[in-house]
């Protein structure tokens, strides 16, 4: 019962066109130019990956990993998919008949199932020309259903489109396949929104105080500012306040700490709060209704 009322909500709120349909309007401001004024701060290095040039779109790719991010209906027998792939990133494709009840992509344009993608065409919205399931992954149930939604919503936020991520991509899968698996959704889900934000470029190396020039101590407190990056707390911060062993703790990867999985929880709550301009994270919000079921 729990989890038609899981695909219910995320449906309705979620699956609503104007969350992901970029070819049409932008919700946010775009982040590339919150990438300026962070990347501005970090020196010339990081300017220059500011400035690299968006992939050329081929007029034809074929047998491309992907896996559907999110879809919305397209006039009456067509869809529109959100896909994040691992050499061309995210993207939007027209899925034409995929709506109609012979169509062969019916049963395969399913979200946190590993796909080929083929497609044609060099304007924002491509035309999918061809998709197939590979299969090997469990499928997702319950709780880690809602945490693979809530992994496609953050993506779909701050990941702009045409921005190829392979690291990024191979992290999804990973994290995939480890809530598929049963491990903890909160440290797992730490782990991938760290990695979200660094292959954005609004997170800097939590290891290093750019105010002092200097390493990170694990017995000081620290502040991770969204703009110039980790500084000394001034003890009267609006921003959560963590432990230099926390900064040091996520950046290794190692969250058996309880007071790391707290913090680093906080943190990361007003890390994306700050580059979503506010705007609310769907999931997390059906996750705390479901709880008041």
């Amino acid at each position: 019962m729990t989890d038609v009322v899981v695909n219910s909500q995320i449906n309705s709120q979620i699956g609503a066109p104007d969350l992901v349909a970029e070819t049409k309007s932008a919700e946010l401001p775009p982040l590339q130019e919150q990438r300026g004024s962070v990347r501005h701060a970090r020196g010339a290095a990081s300017r220059a990956v500011r400035n690299s040039p968006v992939l050329a779109r081929p007029l034809r790719v074929a047998a491309q990993p992907g896996f559907v991010l999110h879809s919305y209906p397209y006039k009456e027998t067509s869809l529109i998919i959100d896909v994040f792939t691992r050499q061309y990133g995210r993207i939007a494709l027209l899925a034409k008949g995929a709506k109609r009840p012979y169509s062969q992509l019916r049963g395969v344009l399913q979200t946190f199932q590993p796909l080929t993608l083929s497609w044609s065409g060099k304007s924002e919205l491509q035309t999918l020309t061809g998709a197939e399931w590979v299969g090997g992954m469990l499928p997702l149930e319950k709780t880690a259903l809602l945490c693979g939604f809530y992994l496609n919503e953050i993506i779909v936020k701050l990941m702009q489109r045409d921005d190829p991520q392979p690291v990024l991509f191979d992290h999804y899968v990973a994290t995939i396949n480890q809530l598929a698996h049963g491990q903890p959704a909160h440290i797992v889900l730490r782990k991938f929104e760290l990695h979200l934000l660094e292959s954005a470029g609004v997170v800097s190396d939590l290891s290093f105080c750019s105010a002092q020039r200097c390493a990170v101590l694990p017995g000081l407190l620290y502040v991770l500012d969204p703009l110039a990056g980790v500084r000394p707390s001034g003890g009267s911060d609006d921003a959560p306040q963590v432990l230099g062993k926390t900064l040091l703790d996520m950046k290794a990867g190692d969250y058996t700490d309880p007071v790391t999985q707290l913090q680093s929880k906080l943190l990361m709550r007003a890390l994306l709060a700050y580059h979503l301009h506010g705007a609310p994270i769907n999931t997390r919000q059906i996750l705390m209704d479901l709880q008041n079921l």
